[in-house]
């Protein structure tokens, strides 16, 4: 399983650099993948979906010997307002591990942004948002500031909107 996630991480750069996509956070779960994504056209978030769908199911099959399908039907997304969301979207994805009782913190799970986000440990995948670098005039402050965000919890009220924005494909804003 490791190399699995190991394999699909080094898809997710190689194709966001082809579709002109930026990562600014992930989790890798069992059943399904969480991204935070912001594309320089309209179609980049569309064309990375794609393209890391079929060269992994194509790997998977060939693999475990399978066919069919990886996913249920197509990738769910949301538009988000910046300014108010996206760091709680990114604490959302980060702290997915958690509500699934994986792990007690974020920092346990290995396939997340959250340890270099948090605690400033390599990864070429990440691309850390405008609003990420605004934390702090230096990474060790960044981190701090972004491991701060970490102790209190998410509100219950931004998990539904989060939720219901991204299954029913509207933009995340004014809740």
């Amino acid at each position: 399983m490791a190399d699995d996630y190991r394999l699909y991480l080094d898809w997710l750069k190689e194709y966001s650099v082809k579709t002109g996509c930026r990562i600014h956070a992930f989790v890798l779960m069992t059943n399904h993948v969480h991204l935070l994504v912001s594309a320089t056209t309209g179609n980049g978030v569309g064309a990375l979906m794609k393209a890391l769908g079929q060269r992994n199911v194509q790997y998977v099959n060939r693999t475990y010997r399978r066919s069919g399908t990886l996913w249920e039907g197509r990738f769910r997304s949301c538009l988000t307002q910046e300014e108010g969301y996206l760091l709680a979207c990114q604490r959302y994805i980060e702290l997915n591990p958690v509500r699934a009782r994986l792990v007690e913190h974020p920092s346990e799970y290995p396939w997340s942004s959250y340890r270099g986000n948090a605690e400033g440990e390599g990864n070429s995948l990440v691309d850390p948002h405008p609003l990420y670098l605004a934390l702090g005039t230096d990474p060790a402050t960044r981190q701090a500031a972004y491991r701060d965000l970490f102790r209190d919890q998410l509100d219950p009220q931004l998990i539904d909107g989060l939720r219901r924005a991204t299954n029913g494909n509207f933009a995340l804003a004014g809740l």
